[in-house]
């Protein structure tokens, strides 16, 4: 691959390449990738001021790119009538306040993830000791603090209904956030899974540039519960959907969805929980309030990394000195 082309590549993999936001995948669904993260907008072309919804809402810095999307799907200072969220961490919130505020729009999340979206509390540490990549091993510089957005944020409907999302139901798919959700439309089997799994090793900054379509578990660094992430998998696989776009990666749709995330399903031990980490036989709990425990915190590799070459080093000065009073001695 030649440099020009990895260059392309890796622009293409942060929604940064030459083609225009968003992208179609169905009549009334068109999705955005802003950085690492994708989300999603719901209502036909054209539908107009308060006509569509917003479902997550991408990184910060990314208010103006998402705007620019939804004028050329909606029209021009087009509205959405709701904002629904997968879940709250910092690269689907990214822009929210801003564009909640700009749009004066309410937003809706699971009752569990409230706290992390009312500056009651933070989420669980990330675990940058799994997974092996470089986005992993960074995670422990991510924002893990929550934000506040006081009255304009609201607990989902208890029916399972989604605001402004005729026919769509949201399902509780809890692991990777306490209060984390996808949501389903059963005409078609559309499935909005968010980071319950995801069609990348987010783990990889290669992976997450190249943007290569394979099924995975949501992402290693930020999942404080793994049995609960697993029956998530279960519950939507057992959906069967045609088509799914996930928080990361590119959509995909028909057999080889259905096939993997099967797959993932039954072999979700293997394939996705790590086989060690600060969450691996423990998990952190929560209740309505927000974090209530949290495992005890395992070595940074980078830490033991420095450790080394710290404890290198000494062992050089002490040998080195070592050598010199010999030196000394003999003369």
């Amino acid at each position: 691959m030649t440099t020009t082309t990895l260059l392309e590549t890796a622009r293409n993999g942060l929604g940064l390449g030459s083609g225009e936001w968003p992208e179609p995948l169905a009549d009334d669904l068109a999705y955005v990738r802003t950085g690492i993260v994708n989300l999603l907008f719901f209502g036909p072309e054209g539908a107009g001021d308060r006509g569509w919804v917003l479902v997550d809402a991408g990184i910060v810095g990314s208010a103006s790119t998402i705007l620019k999307a939804a004028a050329r799907r909606f029209g021009p200072e087009s509205r959405p009538s709701a904002i629904v969220l997968t879940h709250g961490h910092f690269d689907h919130v990214g822009a929210l306040r801003e564009l909640a505020d700009r749009w004066d729009v309410p937003v809706f999340a699971h009752l569990m993830e409230l706290p992390y979206l009312t500056g009651r509390s933070n989420y669980p540490p990330p675990d940058p000791t799994v997974g092996g990549g470089l986005m992993a091993s960074l995670s422990w510089l991510y924002p893990k603090a929550p934000i506040d957005l006081g009255g304009r944020v609201k607990a989902l409907p208890t029916d399972g209904s989604v605001p402004g999302m005729d026919g769509w139901r949201w399902v509780h798919t809890p692991g990777h956030t306490f209060g984390h959700v996808s949501f389903f439309r059963d005409a078609d089997r559309a499935l909005i899974a968010g980071d319950a799994f995801i069609t990348t090793k987010q783990e990889s900054a290669l992976a997450v540039l190249t943007q290569e379509p394979e099924i995975h578990g949501p992402p290693m660094y930020f999942t404080p519960d793994w049995p609960t992430a697993w029956e998530s998998v279960r519950t939507l696989a057992a959906l069967e959907p045609e088509l799914a776009l996930t928080g990361h990666g590119l959509p995909m749709s028909g057999e080889g969805l259905r096939s993997g995330l099967h797959l993932l399903a039954r072999r979700f031990g293997e394939l996705a929980i790590p086989e060690h980490g600060r969450y691996v036989g423990r998990s952190a709990m929560a209740d309505d309030r927000g974090v209530s425990f949290v495992p005890p915190d395992v070595p940074h590799p980078m830490a033991r990394l420095l450790a080394g070459v710290g404890l290198g080093l000494l062992a050089g000065v002490g040998l080195s000195a070592l050598a010199g009073g010999n030196r000394r001695s003999s003369s």
